[in-house]
């Protein structure tokens, strides 16, 4: 056989192997059986174009936190829900206050090359477990993607997005984590679930 055959053969099969991985991490990452009910709580889908923001699964009337940040912006943080898949979900929704467009600073990134590549978002977030001393990052896809807001519009004088992002979960038995993205204060966050 000739070298050139024996190169592309190689990479047939490197990609063969990469596809079938990746065809299996979407069967794993399957939501299981459907038990035809419901979910308890939704809500309706941002009306912002460009935004990848989830569902506020389990938001509460009351915020957990009002963090103050540059430029006019408001990020409150409605819950923060232990998932049985092994993680914490943070929902909640980010509001220009200010009189004017607010361009969304492009440190809430985070200074991570993976994810800066991945465009704006909210993949700069962080939760610090005081009691375990461990930092928990934004968790990613299998293609480096931010599990959180992505494609953060500018936001004009009273416009509210929706935003989510999801961590690795600290041990049960820690149930108050702190909260912190760049630009804002921290934040004491209560983990329910």
């Amino acid at each position: 056989m000739s070298v050139r055959f024996t190169a592309k053969a190689r990479r047939g099969m490197i990609a063969l192997t990469c596809a079938a991985g990746m065809a299996v991490s979407v069967v794993g990452c399957g939501g299981g059986g459907d038990d035809g009910k419901k979910p308890q709580t939704s809500a309706p889908a941002s009306k912002s174009s460009g935004s990848n923001a989830s569902p506020q699964e389990g938001q509460s009337e009351d915020p957990l936190a009002d963090l103050k940040g540059p430029g006019g912006l408001l990020l409150q943080i409605t819950s923060a829900r232990r998932d049985s898949g092994g993680f914490v979900t943070v929902n909640g929704s980010l509001k220009n206050e200010g009189g004017s467009t607010a361009v969304i600073p492009s440190n809430l990134s985070g200074n991570e090359t993976e994810i800066i590549k991945n465009g704006s978002s909210l993949g700069g977030a962080t939760l610090i477990d005081p009691k375990g001393k461990k930092r928990y990052y934004v968790l990613r896809d299998t293609d480096g993607r931010p599990l959180t807001t992505t494609g953060l519009p500018a936001l004009k004088s009273g416009e509210v997005l929706p935003v989510f992002m999801q961590f690795p979960s600290p041990p049960a038995s820690t149930s108050q984590v702190e909260f912190q993205l760049p630009g804002f204060p921290a934040a004491p966050l209560q983990i329910s679930g």
